[in-house]
C-alpha cells in the first residue's frame, strides 16, 4: 500500500469538501454578510461542533479506535461485533442524556457560550431559537464520526470523507431556499441554516450504513457494561475526554469573548478561520487519519523501528506541504478573502478586518497540522496523559497571551494567541516523543529543512510582485474573481515544485510503501 496515493486520494476527496464549505461560506456572506445574524449562526453551530470535536477526538479516537484495533487483530468477527454494538449503545447513552439536559436549559447554555448576546434581546432570542433546531445535529454528528472511525479501522479511507460534503450540500441547499424564501410567513432567513445543519446530520449517517454492512460490522446498539472491551474503553475515557475537553475550552472561551466585541466579531474571526482550515484540514486530517491506524498496529506488534519511520515521513510530509501553504496565505490573505466572500453584505471593510485576523492564522499553520499528527502518534501508543497535559498547560498560555494581546489587536488576539500556543504545543510533544525513545529521526532533516525553506522562499518572492502588480482583486463577478486567485495559486504551486526540483527534492523521495499492512 503506498501511503503516498492514499494520501493524495484522501486530500482530494477532503479538498472536495472544503470547496464545498468555501461555496456554502460565500452564500451566507453573500446573504448576510458579517452581521448580527452570521455571528447567532456561527457562535450556535460551534456548540454542537465543539461537543462533536469532544465525542470524536475522545470518546472515538483515543478510547475506541485503538482497542478496536487491537480486536481486528485478535478476535473473530462475531466478538468485534458484540464489542461495536456495545460502545453504541454507551454513545446512544450519553447523547441522549445531553441533549436532554440541553433542550430543558437552551437559554443558560446560549448565554454562557455568547454572554454578550445579553445586551441585544432580539439577539438573545433568536440564538436560542436556533440552539433548539441546530443541537440535535450533535447526535448524528457523533455517530458520523463514530460509524467513520470503524470504516478506517478497515482501511476504508474515502468513503467517510465524502460526510461533510454532504453536509455542506444541505446547508448550500438550504441557504438558497433562505433566499428564495424571503420573510417567508415571517421565518428568520438565518434558522434556514439550522435546518440545513440538521438534515446534512442526518443524512451524513445513514449514508455509510451501507458500508458497514458490506463488512459485514453493521450493528445495532446493546447495553452491555460486563462487556471486556467496553471495560477497556471506559478505563480511558475519563483522561481521553479530559484532555479533549482542555483543547475545546479555548474554543469556547475565544467564542465568549468574541461575543463580547462589536456586531460582526465572531462572524470574521470565522471567514479567517476557514481559510487557515483549509490546509489544516486537508493536511493535518488526511495525514492523521491515514497513519493512525498503522500506527497502533506497528505499535500493538512492537515495531518500533516502523513506527518511527512512519511518524518521521508524516512530519516530514506534513512540513514540505504546510510551509507554502502558510507562504500562500500570507501572501495572498487579502486576495482570497476579496475573491472569496467580499460580495452583497460583505463590505469592504470586512475584508480589511478579517485580513488581520487571517494573518494571526496562518502563523500556527505549520504547527497546527504538527500537533495533529504528534497527538494521533500518543494516541496510537495509548498515552492520552502526556498530551493531555500539555493541552492544559497550552490553554493556560493562551488565555495569558489573550489578555495581553487583547489591549493592541482586538479581535486578532484570539488568532494570535492560538498560534503561539500551537507552536509551544507542537514543540512540547515533539520533544516528549524523542524524550521516550518513541520517536527517532531520520537523517537529513537538517538539509531537507533548508532546502523546501528556500523553496518555499522563493516561491514567496513570485507571490509578493504578483500581489503587487494585480491591483484589481475585487474586479470581475465571482467566477472571474476565483478564476484570477486560482491562477496565482497554480503558478505559484508550479514555482514551488520547480524550486524544489533545482534543489534536488522529488516527489519520489516520499514514496511509503507499507507492506506490513
Amino acid at each position: 500500500m503506498n501511503l503516498l496515493k492514499s494520501l493524495a486520494s484522501m486530500s482530494l476527496v477532503t479538498a472536495s469538501g472544503r470547496f464545498l464549505c468555501f461555496v456554502r461560506d460565500f452564500l451566507i456572506a453573500y446573504k448576510f454578510g458579517a452581521s448580527l445574524e452570521t455571528d447567532v449562526f456561527f457562535s450556535i453551530f460551534k456548540i454542537p461542533n465543539v461537543l462533536r470535536r469532544i465525542f470524536t477526538e475522545g470518546v472515538v479516537s483515543q478510547a475506541f479506535i485503538p482497542v478496536l484495533s487491537e480486536y481486528k487483530i485478535n478476535h473473530k468477527n462475531s466478538v468485534i461485533k458484540d464489542f461495536i454494538s456495545c460502545i453504541f449503545g454507551l454513545l446512544i447513552i450519553l447523547l441522549t442524556i445531553i441533549i436532554f439536559i440541553s433542550m430543558i436549559f437552551p437559554n443558560i447554555i446560549v448565554i454562557i457560550m455568547s454572554p454578550g448576546f445579553l445586551k441585544n434581546t432580539y439577539k438573545l432570542g433568536l440564538a436560542v431559537k436556533l440552539f433548539k433546531i441546530v443541537f440535535p445535529y450533535i447526535i448524528f454528528a457523533s455517530l458520523s464520526s463514530f460509524f467513520s472511525s470503524i470504516l478506517y479501522i478497515y482501511d476504508i479511507f474515502l468513503i467517510p470523507l465524502f460526510s461533510p460534503i454532504i453536509l455542506n450540500i444541505c446547508i448550500i441547499l438550504f441557504t438558497l431556499f433562505s433566499i428564495y424564501f424571503k420573510d417567508f410567513f415571517l421565518y428568520s432567513q438565518i434558522l434556514f441554516l439550522g435546518w440545513g445543519v440538521l438534515f446534512g446530520g442526518v443524512l451524513q449517517t445513514i449514508y455509510q450504513l451501507p458500508f458497514l454492512s458490506i463488512k459485514k460490522i453493521l450493528v445495532l446498539p446493546t447495553i452491555n457494561f460486563y462487556n471486556i472491551g467496553l471495560k477497556k474503553v471506559l478505563s480511558r475515557l475519563m483522561p481521553a475526554l479530559l484532555g479533549v475537553s482542555i483543547g475545546q475550552i479555548s474554543l469556547i472561551i475565544n467564542s465568549i469573548v468574541a461575543s463580547l466585541f462589536k456586531s460582526g466579531s465572531i462572524s470574521w474571526l470565522y471567514y479567517a478561520d476557514r481559510l487557515t482550515e483549509l490546509p489544516v484540514g486537508i493536511l493535518g486530517s488526511s495525514i492523521s487519519t491515514l497513519i493512525f491506524p498503522k500506527l497502533i498496529k506497528y505499535h500493538t506488534l512492537k515495531n518500533t523501528k516502523n513506527y518511527s519511520k512512519l511518524l518521521d515521513w508524516s512530519l516530514r510530509i506534513s512540513l514540505l506541504l504546510s510551509l507554502p501553504c502558510t507562504s500562500f496565505l500570507i501572501f495572498l490573505s487579502k486576495p482570497f478573502i476579496i475573491s472569496l466572500f467580499q460580495y452583497g453584505n460583505f463590505t469592504n471593510s470586512d475584508t480589511l478586518i478579517t485580513q488581520k485576523i487571517l494573518l494571526c492564522y496562518a502563523l500556527g499553520i505549520i504547527a497546527l497540522i504538527m500537533v495533529k499528527v504528534l497527538s494521533t502518534a500518543f494516541y496510537a501508543i495509548k498515552d492520552v496523559i502526556i498530551p493531555m497535559q500539555i493541552s492544559f498547560l497550552t490553554l493556560l498560555i493562551t488565555q495569558i497571551l489573550n489578555l495581553f494581546f487583547v489591549f493592541f489587536l482586538n479581535q486578532s488576539s484570539l488568532a494570535l494567541s492560538g498560534s503561539v500556543s500551537a507552536w509551544i504545543n507542537a514543540i512540547l510533544l515533539f520533544f516528549i516523543l524523542y524524550k521516550k525513545k518513541i520517536f527517532f529521526p531520520q537523517p537529513g532533516w537538517y538539509v531537507f529543512f533548508k532546502k523546501i525553506l528556500l523553496s518555499t522562499v522563493i516561491m514567496s518572492v513570485f507571490l509578493f510582485f504578483l500581489s503587487y502588480f494585480i491591483s484589481t482583486w475585487c474586479v470581475g463577478n465571482i467566477f472571474i474573481r476565483i478564476l484570477r486567485i486560482f491562477s496565482v495559486c497554480i503558478f505559484g504551486g508550479f514555482i514551488y515544485i520547480i524550486s524544489l526540483w533545482f534543489n534536488n527534492v522529488d516527489i519520489k523521495q516520499f514514496y511509503y510503501e507499507d507492506k506490513n499492512i
